[in-house]
């Protein structure tokens, strides 16, 4: 079985989504699943990309995808590559699709002179912790992750002064 990974095209937008919806499972939030293959159409592939994807291949079947975007550390003044979702399908996985996807994605980084390339995992997926660590990744322990969603987020923009 041959593993290959190409840049994603607007016809993979469905495999994206399947994907991006088996992660979601996977990860006990499907309910927080709102992409639709219009969306990723839009925002992987309209005119100002706000994200990348490569699709993994086994066989030239699609296997898996990794999504990505570039984002900035002032304190290196430079750009960092991060990664928002990893996933390889389970009959595929342990056959080095995840290895080829993350490998593509540090020579992304390198290409493109970020010192960084960052992602996040949840605390109880061993299966890949175990597999971040054995690529020589270190875990940050030392930041912690937050996140202001829905009403909570419409709330805050709207207290206290207004900037323009």
């Amino acid at each position: 079985m041959t593993i290959s990974i190409r840049a994603a095209v607007p016809d993979d937008a469905p495999d994206i989504v399947r994907f991006i919806t088996e992660l979601a499972i996977y990860e006990r939030a499907e309910h927080e699943m709102k992409a639709n293959e219009s969306m990723i159409r839009a925002t992987l592939f309209g005119d100002r990309p706000h994200a990348y994807a490569l699709m993994a291949l086994q066989d030239d079947q699609p296997v898996g995808v990794a999504v990505y975007f570039f984002n900035y550390s002032t304190w290196l003044g430079h750009r960092g590559l991060y990664v928002e979702d990893v996933f390889v399908t389970s009959s595929a996985r342990g056959q080095g699709a995840g290895r080829a996807l993350m490998q593509a994605l540090a020579r992304i980084a390198v290409d493109n002179h970020c010192p960084r390339f960052d992602w996040q995992v949840l605390d109880w997926n061993q299966p890949a912790i175990d597999f971040y660590d054995a690529i020589g990744a270190q875990p940050r322990k030392e930041w912690l992750s937050y996140r202001l969603e829905g009403d909570a987020l419409k709330a805050f923009a709207n207290s206290g002064a207004h900037h323009d």
